[in-house]
C-alpha cells in the first residue's frame, strides 16, 4: 500500500535530473525548502491503493510541486511589456522608454565604479548635485539646475527651500490633483509653506495675485494644467503679467510645468499645447520644475532650473539629500540630454520619435500585421481602422495624434477575453478596448517587437 514509506528522502530527490536543474536555477536552499513542502503535500494526500511504483510516482509529484513553487516564488513582478495602447507616456507601463544611448550609459556606469561624488581633477570628494547641470542649463537657458527623484519631490523641495513658514500665492484653478493622489495643497502643507488661494476655479486675474501679496509672501506659484483642461468662461493671467508683477513687488515666480518639453521648435507635434522649458525661462520665470520621464523622454526624475541664487537654496536644503537621485538616473539623464544638445532627439529619443511618427508609416506596419494574422481557419480577424494616439503622462490633454489601429476580433472570444489572453502572453501585450473592440496602435510598439506581437496574436487561436 502507498504510505509514508513511499516518499523518497530529500537527499535522493536531489539527484533527480529535474531537481539538479532547479538547484542550478534557484539555489540549493530554496530548492530543498520547495522539495520539503512538496513532500508534505504528497504525504497528506497518500491513497490506500496498492502500487509497485508508489515511490516513483511520489517523486514525480514532489518534483513537479517543487518546480511550481519555485517558479511562483521567483517570478519577477516587473517585466517588459509590449505597449500597444497608443499612449506614448503610459504612467502604468513605466512612462518613457529610454534611448539606446541612455541604456548604454547606464550599463557602463552601473557595471563598475563611477565619478558620482569624486572630483577627478583634484582627487578629492566631489558633488553629485552638479551632474547634468551644464547640459540642463545649455538646453533651457537657465543659470542653474538640480535633479531629484521625481517632479513631486521637485515641487516639495522648491516650496520647502523658498517658502517654508511663509505664504505662496496660487490660483484656485491650479490646485490640482494628479495620479497617485498628488495634490498641490497637500504638498504645500508638507513643505511648511502656507497656501494663499486667489481667484476662482475658472477665472483668475493678475489683480487677484497683486491683492494677495504682502510682506508674508514668499512665492507666486503657477501650476501648468498638464492633465486637465478648463474650457468656456475662463480667464488666466499671462505669464508675462505674473513675471512683471513679481519683479515689481520683489516676489519670485515659480512654475510647476509637469511634462518637461525641451524641444522648442514650432514644428514640434505638441507646440502650442505644451510650453517648452526654455520658453518659460526666457519669459522670466525664476524657478521651474518638470519631469525627466515624460516629454523629456528620460529616466524618472524631477528637475528644477532657474536663477542661481534660488536653485542654490534648493541645493543646500536638508531635503535635498533625502530626495537626491543615484548614479544610474544621472547616467540615463545625461545621455538623454546629449541627444537633445546634438539635435538627434527627434529620432533617437523614443518618446520624441513616437510623437513625430507619420500616420502613413504606422498604416504600412498595421497593414502588414493584419495580413500576417488574418485567416478564416483561425477565426481571427484583423481590420485596419483610423484612430488617434495620445501623448499620455498627464501631458497635452485633448491633443490627438492621427494614427491607424489594428482592430482584432475572434469568433469564440469576447474583446475582454482577447485582451486578457494578450496580457498573459510572453511578453505580455497591453491593448486598449473601445466600443467592444480590441485595438492595437503600433505607434507605441517598436518595429523590432512586431514579430513578438504577431506571435501573441496567432496564439489566440491555440
Amino acid at each position: 500500500m502507498a504510505n509514508a514509506r513511499s516518499i523518497p528522502s530529500i537527499d535522493r530527490l536531489r539527484s533527480h535530473p529535474d531537481v539538479v536543474d532547479l538547484e542550478a536555477r534557484y539555489g540549493p536552499t530554496a530548492t530543498v525548502e520547495a522539495l520539503r513542502a512538496g513532500a508534505a503535500v504528497v504525504r497528506e494526500t497518500l491513497g490506500s491503493a496498492e502500487s509497485s511504483d508508489a515511490e516513483e510516482t511520489s517523486a514525480t509529484r514532489i518534483v513537479a510541486l517543487a518546480g511550481e513553487r519555485l517558479r511562483s516564488a521567483f517570478r519577477r513582478s516587473l517585466v517588459p511589456v509590449i505597449n500597444a495602447t497608443g499612449v506614448i507616456v503610459h504612467t502604468n507601463l513605466g512612462r518613457a522608454p529610454l534611448s539606446a544611448s541612455a541604456l548604454d550609459q547606464v550599463s557602463r556606469v552601473a557595471r563598475g565604479y563611477s565619478s558620482l561624488e569624486y572630483n577627478l581633477e583634484t582627487g578629492g570628494r566631489g558633488r553629485r548635485d552638479l551632474h547634468a547641470e551644464a547640459l540642463l542649463c545649455r538646453l533651457t537657458g537657465a543659470e542653474a539646475a538640480v535633479v531629484v527623484n521625481n517632479n513631486a519631490a521637485a515641487t516639495l523641495l522648491m516650496l520647502a527651500a523658498l517658502a517654508a513658514g511663509r505664504e505662496v500665492v496660487v490660483s484656485r484653478g491650479e490646485l490640482v490633483e494628479i495620479g497617485g493622489g498628488f495634490r498641490v495643497p497637500d504638498i504645500m502643507t508638507q513643505s511648511g509653506a502656507r497656501l494663499r488661494e486667489v481667484g476662482t476655479t475658472n477665472r483668475t486675474r493678475a489683480a487677484d495675485y497683486a491683492a494677495a501679496i504682502s510682506e508674508r509672501t514668499a512665492l507666486i506659484l503657477r501650476v501648468h494644467p498638464s492633465n486637465f483642461r478648463i474650457e468656456g468662461f475662463t480667464e488666466r493671467p499671462a505669464l508675462a503679467d505674473l513675471v512683471t508683477l513679481g519683479r515689481r513687488l520683489g516676489v519670485p515666480v515659480a512654475e510647476d510645468l509637469g511634462s518637461g518639453l525641451l524641444d522648442s521648435r514650432p514644428s514640434h507635434p505638441l507646440a502650442g499645447s505644451e510650453p517648452s522649458v526654455r520658453a518659460r525661462i526666457a519669459a522670466g520665470v525664476d524657478v521651474c520644475s518638470f519631469s525627466g520621464d515624460k516629454m523629456l523622454g528620460g529616466p524618472q526624475a524631477g528637475i528644477v532650473v532657474g536663477r542661481a541664487p534660488l536653485v542654490d537654496q534648493l541645493r543646500h536644503h536638508p531635503l535635498m539629500r533625502a530626495l537626491r537621485v543615484d548614479k544610474m538616473t544621472y547616467a540615463a539623464l545625461e545621455a538623454t540630454l546629449v541627444e537633445y544638445a546634438t539635435d538627434r532627439s527627434s529620432t533617437t529619443v523614443p518618446v520624441q520619435h513616437m510623437l513625430a511618427m507619420s500616420p502613413d508609416s504606422i498604416r504600412s506596419r498595421a497593414d502588414s500585421l493584419a495580413a500576417r494574422v488574418r485567416t478564416k481557419e483561425r477565426r481571427l480577424t484583423a481590420e485596419v481602422v483610423a484612430g488617434t494616439s495620445a501623448a499620455g503622462g498627464g501631458s497635452a490633454p485633448g491633443v490627438e495624434l492621427p494614427t491607424w489601429l489594428v482592430s482584432i476580433s475572434h469568433g469564440d472570444l469576447s474583446c475582454h477575453a482577447i485582451a486578457a489572453r494578450l496580457r498573459a502572453s510572453h511578453p505580455p501585450v497591453v491593448a486598449r478596448i473601445e466600443s467592444d473592440r480590441v485595438l492595437l496602435d503600433l505607434r507605441t510598439v517598436p518595429p523590432d517587437l512586431d514579430a513578438d506581437l504577431t506571435e501573441a496574436l496567432k496564439r489566440l487561436t491555440v
